[in-house]
């Protein structure tokens, strides 16, 4: 198996073209950038990836294929009114096969022409979801807590909070996470040269391991969800 070494300046270039001129006879004109400086090198980085994070769940979907741990590039615009035909970004995932995608926590790492981020998360968690954990926050505190120390730099807690806190005078290091509408945390980085380099895996293997408590959590979150009402 051959190793990832780098993502290359004409795969970032590509990506911001690709948008820019969003014309399908100018993507095919350059596919093979697409091929060579995008999917494979993200092809590659999943399956440098894959040994690690399978330690960290065994039911992880690895296959590196788009559409299974790699994004398209091609938009679906018929809900959409953006008509852009391509994305300006890209990402892989790591997480367990799910009718709903949208619906799994997830690991990713996601590329864009200037910039990269990596971290833990949904991507659009429902309302039964958050209900849920917020439920496990409530039964126990204290375990809650613990948990949340794995989240610490590089990484902050993103994602859009209630306008009004849910429960008055909650201790500020719960009400922070009980008030989110969805639960991610990540590191957004403009350093896009690190994505450059051959070291790229080992970065985001750290990183991951880093947050396996709050994987873990948020799969128990899932079990709950998951079992049978009467």
């Amino acid at each position: 198996m051959a190793n990832f070494t780098g993502f290359s300046q004409a795969g970032l270039n590509f990506l911001q073209d690709a948008w820019i001129k969003n014309s399908k006879p100018w993507f095919e004109e350059h596919r093979a950038i697409y091929d060579n400086d995008l999917v494979k090198p993200f092809r590659l980085l999943v399956e440098q990836l894959t040994p690690e994070m399978l330690k960290i769940d065994e039911w992880f979907e690895t296959r590196p294929a788009i559409g299974k741990t790699i994004s398209r590039i091609h938009r679906d615009t018929r809900f959409s009114n953006d008509k852009s035909l391509y994305r300006s970004r890209l990402w892989l995932t790591f997480k367990r096969p799910n009718k709903d995608w949208k619906e799994a926590p997830a690991y990713f790492f996601e590329i864009s022409p200037s910039s990269y981020q990596y971290g833990l998360g949904y991507y659009c968690s429902s309302k039964q979801t958050m209900d849920i954990f917020r439920d496990e926050i409530l039964n126990d505190t204290k375990k809650f807590l613990a948990m949340t120390r794995c989240v610490k730099k590089p990484f902050e807690l993103v994602g859009e909070s209630y306008k009004r806190p849910l429960i008055k005078e909650q201790d500020k290091k719960v009400a922070t996470w009980y008030n989110r509408k969805n639960i991610a945390v990540m590191v957004t980085s403009n350093h896009i040269e690190d994505v450059l380099n051959s070291d790229l895996p080992d970065k985001l293997v750290k990183g991951f391991k880093q947050l396996v408590p709050l994987y873990d959590y948020l799969i128990r979150v899932e079990m709950i969800k998951n079992i049978p009402t009467l």
